[in-house]
């Protein structure tokens, strides 16, 4: 099969089904890394952008993008990566947000954007209030700003006392 005889739509289906290798229970449609599909010719080109610059996942996701269209038939699958505009966690879909909640990472819970704040100059913001993905308590506070990977803190819940990652907005 060549990518003349599927359509966008369907290879974003197909992509909707490839687990990010670090949080499983999310896709990288979900979590947003993939950013463009395009058929050209008998090539899908899909382009992908990493949650940060170096993620050490990103070989693996791109192995997985192109084994699940290989696995559908699409012989040519050509990835590009892009690293502008930035990846933000403002590109996860609702889906994505509820599957990390119900594996036990708060996800995150601000625009990552602040429109607000473009022309008062670059200011940092303060820890955000993140509910317990346990028990929903609101009572979280944050232990450490780097979790168990660079996108995520670490926060522990003061009521069930639960650690937990939180997918920091970036």
């Amino acid at each position: 099969m060549t990518a003349l005889d599927v359509s966008v739509e369907q290879v974003w289906e197909w992509l909707g089904e490839v687990a990010d290798p670090e949080i499983p229970v999310i896709s990288v449609v979900d979590l947003g890394i993939v950013r463009a599909v395009r058929l050209e010719g008998e090539a899908c080109v899909v382009t992908i952008t990493p949650t940060y610059s170096g993620c050490p996942a990103m070989q693996v996701i791109a192995d997985s993008v192109s084994a699940a269209l290989n696995a559908h038939g699409i012989e040519d699958v050509r990835i590009e990566s892009r690293l502008s505009p930035a990846w933000t966690t403002d590109w996860m879909s609702a889906a994505g947000k509820a599957a990390l909640k119900g594996y036990g990472i708060a996800p995150p819970v601000q625009q990552a954007i602040d429109i607000s704040g473009l022309h008062a100059g670059i200011r940092r913001r303060a820890a955000p209030d993140v509910a317990c993905p346990h028990c929903s308590s609101p009572h979280t506070q944050l232990t450490s700003e780097f979790g168990s990977t660079p996108c995520k803190a670490l926060y522990k819940c003061l009521d069930c006392r639960e650690p937990f990652d939180y997918f920091k907005c970036h």
